[in-house]
This record gives C-alpha cells, structure tokens and sequence, in this order.
C-alpha cells in the first residue's frame, strides 16, 4: 500500500510538471541569458543540472545540510539562470526533500507536531512577505544580499555547535500552555527520553527572521532551524533535526506558492533539479555510513563560502 501510494504521489506530480511546461514554456528572458552567456546549446543545461544536482544531493545528506541551502547560491554563482528562477526551484527542491522524509519522522515520534506548528505557523507567514519583497527588488540587490546571507550561513555552519539532550529546568509559560513537550525512545541509548523547551517566545522571534529569508533566498531554511530549536529552546538534537524536516514541508509550500504565482518556477530548471536532488538524497542516505560526515561538511563549508563570495561580488558588479 505504502509503495502505491508513493507511485501515485510521484505520478502526479510529474503530471503537474508537464501541465506546468504546458503552460509556461520556455521563458525568453531566461532564453537569452542562456544564449548570451554560454555557447552551449540550451537543453544542455537541464541534462548538466540534473547531474550537478543528483551529485549535491548525495554530498548533502553526507554533510548532514539540507539541498536547498546548497542549490540556490551554487545553481545562481556559476549557471546562466536568472536568479528569480533559481529561488523558485530552490524552494521546490528544499520542499521535495521535506515531504519526502516528512511522513517517516512523523511515524517515528520524532518530528513533533506541537513544537512544529507554532513555529511553522509564524515562519510560513514570514516567508509568503519574504517571497513578495525578494521577487519586487532588484535582481543585483537580492544578489548581494544573497551573498552576504550565504557567507553568514558558512560562519553559523562552521562555528555552531550542537547538544543531543540539552538541560531544560523549567518549561516557559507559553511552552506549557500549548503543551509543547513530548517523549520519544533513543536507541542509543535504550531508553525513553523525557523532553520540554524554554525561552519559546523568542524563538518564535527567529522564526520570523527565518521564515523571511527562506522566501526572499529561496533557501531551505535547516540550517536555522536546527540551532534555534536545539540550543535556544532546548529540544533534543534528534527531536530539532526531525521537526525542522517537518517545518520547511509548511515554510516552503508558503512561499513557493507566490513564485508559481509570478511565473518564476521555470520547468526547463525545476524538473532536473528536483528529480537529480531527490535520487542523490537517496544514494547519499546508503553511503553515510561508510563517509566521514566531517570531513565532507568542511568541502560544503568551503564552496558554500565560495559561491557566496561569488554571489556577493556579482550583485556589486565587480565579479560579472
């Protein structure tokens, strides 16, 4: 049942994707960008993408960051697309790759819809204002904030740390009375672990800061979400990672949304880039346990620094 049911939901969304192609074409603007800036035949460009993005999906899983925060500032620094159709992939990469796993966390008890839905609530509505003002300014302004985002997102990478049970004495007033707080069983450890959050009202706070850039960027927004969950309002490393799945299945879906409702989703870059993201997730999962995540995280952190810089020079005009 399970397996049918995955069929269908892959089946019709390929349906959807061909309507969408249908409908909108190769857009000209992106045509000519292609053709200006490269001397390689445009139906190329899905072929490489869908290679370039089977290969990041793998690195990502490895690395321990999700696919979105990787596609758009790489996928816009060094391919001939116009930036507003690589944030809107990059919105329905960060998403396929949520409601994929989504659905297992839930059944797991690791994902916790309590904690979830106050956050996805303030995040979501964050991201659709987010989506509005990104799609509004300038392409060189949201470059060079894309750039400056991106090199702060490495320094948070490189220097956050991480706590599997932090210490929580008292739950907030907020927390308690939306009964945020749950048990799930740790197999490492053999046992069920008792958990509660603090300092709730200020993490709704960051939710809005992320849910903002997660639709002015594109980006899929765990790299934030995991911090702020985990060592702000204190919810275990394996409930944080869970739940931030689960938060960017809603955050995304917002924003992604009003990019479709502009015309910025672009099938020619949408379709390889979301089905080469969702094969090498896949592959990345089999090979994790053999790969030295940490190694790989600093490869990651170093092309991300990379293509930020890139992004940065190239909205100041100085890097064309």
């Amino acid at each position: 049942m399970l397996k049918w049911w995955k069929g269908s939901v892959v089946f019709i969304s390929l349906l959807l994707f061909v309507a969408l192609l249908g409908s909108t074409g190769l857009c000209e603007e992106t045509s000519e960008v292609i053709h200006k800036s490269s001397s390689i035949a445009w139906w190329m460009w899905p072929i490489i993408l869908f290679i370039f993005t089977f290969l990041l999906g793998m690195l990502a899983v490895v690395a321990g960051v999700g696919g979105g925060v990787l596609f758009v500032p790489i996928v816009s620094s060094f391919f001939p697309f116009n930036l507003d159709f690589v944030r809107g992939a990059g919105l329905l990469v960060a998403l396929s790759g949520a409601l994929s796993a989504g659905p297992g966390l839930l059944r797991r008890g690791l994902a916790n819809l309590r904690l979830a839905l106050p956050m996805s609530l303030i995040a979501s509505t964050c991201s659709i204002f987010g989506a509005m003002v990104g799609l509004a300014l300038p392409t060189n302004v949201v470059q060079t904030a894309l750039g400056a985002t991106i090199i702060a997102i490495v320094i948070v990478m490189a220097t956050a740390k991480r706590a599997d049970f932090p210490e929580v004495k008292k739950p907030d007033a907020l927390s308690t009375a939306l009964r945020i707080s749950g048990v799930y069983y740790e197999e490492s450890m053999g046992k069920e672990i008792n958990w509660q959050i603090h300092r709730t009202p200020i993490g709704l706070l960051f939710f809005t800061v992320i849910g903002f850039m997660a639709g002015m960027f594109g980006l899929g927004a765990g790299w934030a979400n995991v911090p702020v969950l985990n060592l702000l309002l204190g919810a275990p490393l394996k409930i944080s990672v869970a739940t931030s799945v689960f938060l960017l299945s809603i955050t995304d879906t917002a924003a992604a949304w009003v990019y479709i409702n502009k015309g910025a989703v672009l099938p020619l870059i949408a379709v390889p880039s979301v089905a080469g993201m969702m094969l090498g997730t896949r592959i990345g999962v089999k090979i994790l346990a053999r790969a030295k995540p940490k190694a790989v995280k600093w490869i990651v952190v170093g092309f991300l620094f990379l293509a930020g810089l890139r992004a940065l020079l190239k909205g100041l005009g100085i890097w064309g």
